[in-house]
């Protein structure tokens, strides 16, 4: 049975192995695949595995021994799902691998809005330490978060660990989710409507799929209900926020700092409203990027390939 990787730079850039997918049938791996190429590389391959790789309804149409497509990620937007079941092509995702890693990244991005760590030890490495006429010294304001409420957007499994990550840190958690009946009632988490959640948070992080009711939630209009001097944190997807709106805030000072690692158009565009804003922390979309967590997607992808082989699909999303 073919098996094609059509990108795989992106899950394993040669640290991890690809010995539990290359065990369930021919592999090939492509470490980049551009549109024009697609078609060509699946050839008459049963299955194969997309990180980013646009699946469309014109590439399976095209591929007509195609009857697997493994999303080498979470989010599945990349394939065309009402074609994938016209066709009878089994669509599966990764779920729940990198919870704990975009998780930690979280608070990498809060803490560096914070307390500023790489800015000063820059400053010491610079000599300014060494010749300051005090014992020491603060380039920025340093920010305690003991006491300070931390709104989560999204309530899934990243969700969670950000919540008992707060909490351990002295933080009060609300939350704003569809499922609210999820969060345990003797958790601390108070789950709040929308407008109130807004209002509440001293730091807003965002933890929701990419939909047509959540596309630009954070916009001028939802800014504008929140906290002066609010942090917002975006670790899901670009396009839950309005860059335009975002940058005009930050620059005004109503939102203190954006810290992301994700954006609208990946790889960012050289016209993004954000660059160049100096309280906008951009990361190139690395929080999930652990090899930790690397690993434990390609063991996840591995075993949906086997139930699929196995004829009982897991992990299916079209």
């Amino acid at each position: 049975m073919k098996i094609v990787v059509l990108d795989g730079y992106a899950l394993n850039p040669g640290d991890i192995s690809w010995s539990p997918v290359e065990a369930l049938g021919d592999l090939t791996v492509y470490e980049r695949t551009v549109p024009e190429q697609v078609v060509e590389r699946i050839g008459d391959a049963s299955i194969i595995l997309t990180n980013k790789t646009i699946i469309s309804k014109e590439v399976m149409e095209a591929c007509p021994s195609l009857r697997y497509v493994g999303v080498l990620a979470t989010g599945y937007n990349v394939v065309d799902l009402e074609v994938a079941r016209q066709k009878n092509i089994i669509v599966t995702n990764v779920p729940g691998y990198s919870s704990q890693a975009v998780a930690q990244f979280v608070f990498a991005l809060l803490l560096e809005a914070c307390c500023h760590v790489q800015q000063h030890s820059d400053s010491v490495h610079a000599g300014e330490w060494v010749t300051s006429k005090d014992f020491c010294y603060w380039k920025s304001p340093q920010i305690e978060l003991w006491g300070k409420t931390l709104g989560i957007f999204g309530y899934g499994s990243i969700g969670k660990s950000v919540a008992a990550i707060a909490q351990a840190l002295g933080m009060k958690v609300v939350c704003c989710t569809r499922t609210p009946s999820k969060i345990p009632q003797d958790s601390g988490i108070l789950p709040l409507e929308f407008d109130e959640f807004l209002a509440t948070a001293d730091v807003l992080s965002l933890h929701s799929p990419l939909t047509p009711q959540t596309e630009n939630l954070i916009c001028a209009t939802s800014i504008a209900k929140m906290k002066d001097g609010v942090i917002i944190i975006n670790t899901a997807r670009g396009p839950l926020v309005q860059e335009r709106d975002m940058a005009t805030a930050l620059k005004s000072g109503k939102v203190a700092w954006y810290a992301t690692d994700v954006v609208c158009k990946e790889p960012m565009a050289q016209d993004n409203p954000l660059l160049g804003i100096p309280n906008c922390i951009i990361t190139p979309h690395i929080a999930w990027a652990t090899q930790e967590a690397r690993s434990r997607l390609m063991a996840i992808a591995a075993d949906n390939i086997k139930a699929f082989q196995q004829g009982n699909p897991v992990n299916r999303v079209g």
